[in-house]
């Protein structure tokens, strides 16, 4: 038998290292192959050796890595075993009347719904600082009560901006609300991210449950058009309470939808949990338009701003 060359090379050396041990060494031959054999299963079966790499079959995302950071609420966020008891600690904490409102004033919601937000992880909730400087007030001599706690509604926002093939815009002008009341919006596709949710993930799932299309294969991110931002504001949702949103926003392309004018889709991610707690107002119906030069920073288009907050 012939060996291949650099196998042949490694009997023989393996093969003098065999030789030098043993007293009696076997015929020369036997010994070469048998070396050659034992340097073939050292080179195989060796458990150093590089591994085959793996194929990476996660889908590419294509934001920027901190596009692709995980929501994840602050460490000091409350909690609260049921709408009553989150009432109970809101209620000396808001503004006189504001909590009666919620839920009564056409638009808003119910402390039930702020609960249910606080359940699923899709906002915090938690103590800000004071706006007012108790403690210098205090070395001054005034007379101050105790130092109030003041609760901010914290909410990461996913907001998918979708143009259409002449680059007009789409916009929710208003929703339809299960209490039967019309809440104005003027702003463009946008939901709240859950914990544990990429950005990229929230904007799929706003696509599919707010405008009733499946995302596979019809939702195209548009590369670096991921911007973030901080805005604090009170809520319009829930008056009294201040907010701080921290906007997600990117840019899609999403295909059947239609081109011009408007339409109306139903809601497909809300209802069953805000029965099950009764009172609850949710979404029912989403109204859209398009519209040309919108810009979300500048005053005469405060649409947007005005409006941001989100269900």
């Amino acid at each position: 038998m012939t060996l291949p060359p650099s196998r042949l090379s490694a009997g023989k050396q393996t093969a003098a290292f065999l030789s030098s041990i043993l007293s009696s060494p076997p015929p020369p031959d036997l010994l070469i192959f048998f070396a050659a054999a034992l340097s073939f299963l050292i080179i195989v079966k060796n458990p150093f050796s590089t591994p085959p790499p793996r194929l990476n079959l996660r889908r590419r995302s294509s934001l920027p890595p901190q596009a692709m950071s995980r929501s994840h609420p602050p460490r000091s966020t409350l909690v609260f075993s049921s709408p009553e008891s989150l009432s109970d600690w809101l209620k000396p904490r808001l503004p006189p009347g504001a909590l009666a409102s919620w839920g009564s004033s056409p638009g808003t919601k119910t402390v039930n719904n702020l609960w249910i937000e606080l359940s699923k992880g899709e906002i915090s909730l938690f103590i800000s600082s004071p706006s007012r400087d108790w403690q210098s007030e205090a070395a001054a001599g005034v007379q101050v009560d105790d130092q109030p706690t003041i609760p901010l509604r914290a909410v990461n926002v996913a907001i998918v901006k979708i143009r259409n093939r002449r680059g007009a815009l789409l916009v929710e002008s208003h929703q339809l609300l299960s209490d039967g009341t019309v809440r104005q919006r003027g702003r463009p596709l946008s939901e709240k991210m859950r914990p544990g949710e990429t950005v990229e993930d929230a904007a799929w799932r706003a696509v599919e449950e707010e405008l009733g299309i499946a995302a596979s294969g019809s939702v195209k991110i548009v590369p670096d058009s991921y911007v973030v931002r901080v805005e604090e504001k009170a809520s319009v949702s829930y008056p009294g309470l201040p907010a701080r949103y921290i906007l997600h926003s990117i840019e899609a392309r999403v295909e059947s939808l239609p081109e011009e004018g408007e339409f109306s889709t139903e809601e497909m991610g809300e209802g069953e949990e805000e029965l099950s707690i009764g009172s609850a107002v949710f979404v029912r119906k989403h109204f859209w338009k398009w519209i040309d030069d919108y810009d979300d920073n500048s005053a005469p288009c405060a649409l947007f701003s005005s409006s941001i907050d989100v269900v």
